[in-house]
Formats: structure tokens, sequence, C-alpha cells
């Protein structure tokens, strides 16, 4: 029988030859820890066990420091790299792929600020094996990205307190940065070790998908801030333009993820339990030309996903390198074409993502829709991440670049 694993195989992983030593060790244990996390993937979302084993593994393994150069004690990986990595834990488990989107913003941040302002701190915890988490979203404001949490000030330190929401990865993570007002009104953020009294990690979390990211509300009561734990955030900012499609792409990267995890998950199912239709005229479901058909279509879809994201991830780590380069005049429209090339990348991704993960179910009858199976999950998770970004809005940004040459929302540094 052929081998047909999905497109996650560890040749898409496979480190370029001048990789450097540490950068392909690294990399070579990422199918280990794919495997792992893999396992018992379907139970775990039918009992909404969150994967705290995986995080563990995750981090002890290095791969947070993944994008940290050379030149600051990293591995030296790419964009590239981090993102194969993400559709390679996507299609174990999509919830850990989606979950670690606050942690590789964090690091971005950190890595393509000028080195006279490097936290150092920050940066030999990521290179210790600590993970990022955060909050800034709230509910029940008129806007998205209002904010009501408080940062007062009491003697020499500050007093925090509010509700987020939206906490994808805290739950599993050692800091979290969250966003307040100040007592003169100022957006600023705070960046704190989970375990800090007063913080409550909720996991209130009720979307129909995503159920392991722990993306529910953190609780904030009265806890206690240091002086140095506060920062400003700037979004428009060249670098938070940069992490903003970033994160857009991580998204992205964790939904191809779950396709691959339907892919695989629908050719085992075909394999092991699917029996041909009553009218049909082959003896196996495997024989089945219409079957066949169909997983060759869903084949199809994965790999374009993929082979889309891989084309954003290429834009991304030229924008990156750029910031080495010192150019702001090449740096601009790079930042501007990045977007853009995720902009679209996200556009048809998603229709291929949702069509592929509907036709699993076309590969039998109604033993295909079994809950200990739990197929449906890819398409919830998949749906799911789709509602992070407004997909509508996107493609007439898109259009209204081609025809009138605008770039606010390219140039904005927020989802659009």
């Amino acid at each position: 029988m052929p081998n047909t694993a999905p497109a996650s195989s560890s040749a898409t992983l496979a480190p370029p030859a001048q990789a450097d030593g540490e950068l392909s060790t690294l990399l070579a244990k990422i199918p280990a820890l794919t495997a792992g996390i893999a396992k018992e993937a379907a139970k775990r979302d039918l009992e909404r066990e969150l994967p705290f084993e995986a995080f563990r593994q995750f981090k002890e393994a290095g791969f947070g420091a993944l994008r940290v150069p050379v030149a600051l004690g990293g591995p030296g990986g790419s964009v590239t790299d981090y993102i194969e990595m993400i559709m390679a834990i996507g299609a174990a488990d999509s919830n850990v792929a989606h979950a670690l989107r606050s942690h590789f913003n964090f690091t971005e941040t950190l890595i393509l600020t000028p080195n006279t302002a490097i936290d150092r701190t920050q940066l030999g915890r990521v290179l210790s094996g600590k993970l990022f988490g955060g909050a800034h979203t709230e509910q029940g404001t008129k806007r998205p990205g209002e904010v009501t949490t408080r940062l007062t000030k009491s003697g020499d330190h500050y007093r925090l307190s509010g509700r987020k929401w939206y906490a994808t990865g805290t739950a599993f993570s050692d800091f979290a940065s969250f966003s307040a007002r100040n007592d003169d009104g100022e957006f600023v953020s705070v960046l704190l070790p989970v375990d800090r009294p007063g913080i409550s990690i909720l996991d209130d979390w009720d979307g129909m998908g995503q159920r392991l990211t722990a993306s529910g509300g953190v609780l904030l009561e009265d806890v206690e801030v240091l002086p140095h734990e506060i920062s400003t955030r700037g979004l428009n900012t060249l670098v938070g333009r940069h992490t903003s499609t970033l994160r857009q792409l991580h998204l992205a990267a964790s939904m191809a993820g779950a396709v691959r995890g339907a892919l695989a998950e629908g050719t085992e199912y075909v394999r092991r339990q699917a029996r041909s239709a009553a009218h049909s005229a082959a003896e196996t479901a495997n024989a089945d030309p219409f079957v066949q058909k169909i997983l060759g279509e869903i084949a199809a879809g994965s790999f374009a996903v993929d082979t889309l994201i891989r084309e954003s991830a290429r834009a991304l780590d030229r924008t990156a390198e750029l910031f080495g380069a010192g150019d702001p005049q090449a740096l601009e429209p790079a930042l501007i074409e990045s977007a853009l090339t995720t902009a679209r990348t996200q556009i048809i991704a998603s229709q291929i993502a949702l069509a592929a993960a509907t036709n699993v179910f076309e590969l039998g009858g109604g033993s295909a829709t079994s809950r200990h199976l739990n197929l449906d999950r890819h398409w919830r998770n998949i749906r799911t991440v789709l509602n992070h970004n407004p997909l509508l809005h996107k493609a007439r940004v898109v259009g209204d670049f081609y025809i009138n040459g605008t770039t606010t929302h390219l140039e904005e540094g927020r989802v659009f």
C-alpha cells in the first residue's frame, strides 16, 4: 500500500543543508513532538482536557526560542521555519498551534527591536524556555479594542484591575501581557508572571472550536505592578505592522494544520473503517473511485493551502531581513507587500480549508460522523480560527488596493 501521509511529512520540515547545527538539531525534533501531540488529540477535544503536557514538551525542547538570531544566543530560525513548525503542530492538534501565537508575537517584537533597546531580561527568559501569553481584548465594550482595565499609581508601585478576554495560550504560559489605561488615560501594557497574586485565568472559553486553547477570560484583581513592568504599546510602528501580519499568518498556519489533520484522519478512516456505498460497484471503500476522488481533492486542497502560507512566510522573511538592513525606504513597500500577501492568502485559503474539512464526511456514511472519531473538530477549529479575521472586509481592502492603490488598512498594524 503506498504511503499517503499528509503534507506535514518530515520532508517539508527538513532543515536546509546550510542551516546552523543548533537549528538543524532543533528542527529535527519536530516530528517527535508532533507525534506526541497527535496522540489522543480527538479524545482530548471530546473531554475538554487542556494540553498541558504538549506545552511542557514544547518548552523542554527549546522551540520557543526558534526565532531568536544566532547573534543573540538563539538557533536563528527563519519565519518560514517557524510557520512550518506551526503547520506541523497544527496537523497534530490545531489548539496547540493556535495557543502559541502570543509567544511568537512577543518574541518577534523582541528580536526586531534595535539592539540598544532590547530587554535582555526578557530575551534570557525566552532562551531559557519561558512562554509568553497575554490578553488585551475585553467584553462588553462598544467597539473592539476599547480598554477599561485600569492601572493606578499606588505609592512606588501600581495596581492593575479589570477583566480580559481571548487570553489564548495564557494558561500554558509563564508570563503574560495585559493592556490598560493609566491614571492619565494613556494606553499602556504590563508584562507580569502569570502566578502573580490577583491574576486568575478562568478557562471559560465556550466556542464551538479551538476548545483547548484556554481562550477565555483573565480576572485581574488589584494586581501589583512594578514600574519596570510597564511599557507603551504601538501597533502602527514598523515592528508593530510586521508582527500584526505575522499574527494573522500564524492563525492561517494553524488552520492549514487542521486541514492536514483532516486529510490524515480521513485517509485512516477509509483504510480502517469506511465501507463502500450500497450502490457502489467497488467491494471496499478504498477501491471506490468516488472515495478516491474526494480524498484526492482534500489532499490537493491541503497542498494548496500549505503553498499559499509558505509564500506569505517568505514575504515576512524578506521584511524581517530588511529590519536588520536599516533601510526604511525598502522596508515600507516590503511591509505593505507582506500584509497584502497574507491577506490574499487568507481569503483563498479559508475557502479551500473549509471545503476540505467538509468533504471529509463524503468519504463514508453515517460512521464518519461518529463522536469517537470527532472528525468534525477540524471543521469547527477552522471555522473558529477564521472568525478572528473579518474576511469580507479583508477582500474589500485588497480590492480597494488593486483599484485605487489604497493602503490605509495595510499600514495600520491591526487585524483588518
